[in-house]
């Protein structure tokens, strides 16, 4: 899976942006943004606890089966991207309040239905329900440096939308070719794309700072929840194939 989606349907005139709000504005849309994310983060494993209970192990076996099977896996990626964007696109704070939230629980819903087949292959067939922990470790402790960095040199970094956006189809181009032609990504595919997370995290960061309104909180969560989570991924991709 790749983000690709450089397009910022958030922004709003300068003037108006979060870096320009007065400090007790500002302060509120920082907090209002990182609860946001922390529910969403808590959801998504609230998720995935349920789907674990009541989904059957045949169904998630098959699910594991569509997922290293080649055509079928290809389907669910597109109608993954369709999800994410219709989920974009009704966060935007251009809707309704009741609207912004549904767009950001369909986008944990459809990442908890994501993450099922590798949490299975983690948990009933390595054996080894601690590699999503240390991964969800790493993941955090990589966000929270990057958010850091963000934060203390204020930098605007809008300028790396391009750049990431190239590299983000680039990515995508080779997913779809290793499933089209079935080869393996390999190990050196998920370390280049943990990279380019941590770029969209400091990317996605500024924006947030610099190019989002104050009343634009449920957007900005849904962006960095979905840096989160796609570290999270590839961070365990590597540590389930280390060997």
């Amino acid at each position: 899976m790749s983000h690709i989606d450089q397009s910022n349907p958030y922004a709003v005139n300068i003037e108006n942006a979060v870096v320009h709000a007065p400090e007790n504005e500002r302060a509120a849309f920082i907090r209002r943004t990182y609860t946001h994310l922390t529910g969403a983060i808590l959801a998504l494993i609230g998720f995935e606890f349920v789907l674990f209970n009541v989904v059957p192990v045949a169904t998630m076996q098959g699910m594991v089966a569509t997922m290293t099977g080649g055509y079928g896996w290809l389907l669910v990626l597109v109608g993954f991207m369709a999800v994410s964007w219709v989920a974009r696109s009704w966060a935007n704070s251009g809707s309704p309040a009741p609207l912004q939230y549904a767009g950001l629980a369909l986008y944990v819903g459809a990442w908890g239905i994501m993450l099922l087949p590798i949490l299975y292959i983690c948990i009933n067939v390595l054996q080894d329900p601690n590699l999503p922990i240390t991964a969800g470790i790493i993941t955090g402790v990589a966000f929270l440096g990057l958010t850091a960095v963000a934060f203390i040199t204020r930098a605007d970094l809008s300028n790396w939308g391009r750049y990431l956006m190239i590299a983000g189809f680039v990515a995508m181009g080779v997913i779809f070719a290793g499933i089209l032609f079935g080869f393996s990504l390999g190990l050196w595919f998920s370390g280049l794309m943990v990279a380019l997370m941590c770029g969209y995290i400091l990317y996605d960061t500024s924006n947030v700072i610099h190019h989002f309104g104050v009343d634009q909180h449920v957007a900005a969560s849904l962006v960095l929840f979905a840096d989160v989570v796609m570290l999270f991924f590839y961070v365990l991709q590597i540590l389930m194939n280390r060997d």
